[in-house]
């Protein structure tokens, strides 16, 4: 179990101030487009993954009994989602100066959320104190972003370990932005997946937790209503003892499901056109990288990935 350590103010200007000072263009922001977070942050397909990294998130009790107690989209696992990539996209594709307006509104945000577990989960016992500005648990949410990213990549794509092991080394930026120093994150790809399977190992699912997860994959409170094939995809990524604690269906008809899938969406999203198959943020910041606006395709693509027209936190 860990020991809080908190990300205060000065210790996220400091991480900020390092990674600002590192920017050469402050119109492509943090990483750029030859970055390897962009070539797979990019990516529609990331979507795959994004309710097995939710349901690791809430794994956390900690983040679940934060998300349970502080937020209002308890049963609306839509407005998480654009709540996260908002803040994910805008460090990744926007300028500079909309990164770090992200990143001081996040932790200004995750100062106010702060309580005690209301019920022991696994090794947490009742009356737990946690902050969201915690160093373990902001791992954990990032860890989680990280890994599960490069499965849906690698789901419909290549990607060979040099690319795999550069996009993580990049993903440390993108943690600084969280509040996160270098320093505690694991060294390389090898050792950033040995920390996924331990954490897997420690986490345990609370009620409320198991809750919101079934929530998310039946599409509560929106009108995407996730097919069997993608919760079984959901399923089959997840560790089995969590996918268990979720209470998530994997029968033989599933495993079928999930192996179909991974034999015709390769084929099928290599198809899609680019104003589908990559995002609206991304599409975003080619368009203001040569000077011209986002067209209404990339605004509706935005729509569904944050919520919103454009990418936030403009000067």
């Amino acid at each position: 179990m860990e020991t809080p350590d908190l990300v205060s103010r000065t210790d996220l200007e400091t991480l900020l101030t390092a990674v600002g000072g590192n920017v050469t263009d402050a119109r492509a922001g943090v990483f750029g487009p030859a970055s390897v977070v962009w070539k797979i942050s990019r990516e529609s397909a990331l979507f795959l993954a994004a309710g097995r990294a939710a349901l690791l998130q809430l794994a956390h009790p900690w983040v679940a009994a934060a998300i349970a107690q502080h937020s209002t989209v308890l049963h609306a696992p839509i407005a998480r989602f654009h709540n996260t990539f908002r803040i994910v996209f805008t460090v990744i594709f926007g300028t500079s100066e909309q990164a770090l307006a992200a990143a001081r509104y996040l932790h200004t945000l995750h100062t106010r959320i702060r309580g005690e577990l209301t019920e022991a989960v696994g090794p947490w016992g009742r009356g737990t104190s946690y902050e969201a500005n915690e160093i373990a648990a902001l791992r954990w949410v990032h860890a989680t972003l990280i890994e599960s990213a490069v499965l849906a990549y690698e789901a419909v794509l290549p990607l060979n370990a040099a690319e795999r092991e550069q996009y993580y080394q990049q993903s440390k930026l993108q943690a600084a932005f969280f509040g996160i120093p270098a320093a505690a994150l694991p060294g390389d790809w090898a050792a950033f997946s040995e920390y996924n399977r331990q954490m897997a190992s420690e986490l345990a699912v609370s009620p409320a937790a198991r809750s919101m997860g079934q929530d998310i994959l039946r599409g509560a409170g929106s009108w995407i209503h996730p097919p069997r094939w993608y919760r079984a995809l959901t399923a089959e990524w997840m560790p089995p003892r969590l996918r268990e604690e979720f209470g998530l269906v994997f029968t033989a008809a599933d495993q079928r499901a999930a192996a179909q899938a991974g034999t015709w969406l390769p084929r099928a999203y290599r198809a899609l056109p680019p104003a589908v198959r990559y995002v609206g943020p991304y599409r975003e910041a080619l368009a203001r990288l040569s000077g011209s606006g986002p067209g209404l395709m990339t605004q509706a693509s935005n729509r569904f990935w944050i919520g919103q027209r454009l990418i936030p936190f403009r000067g």
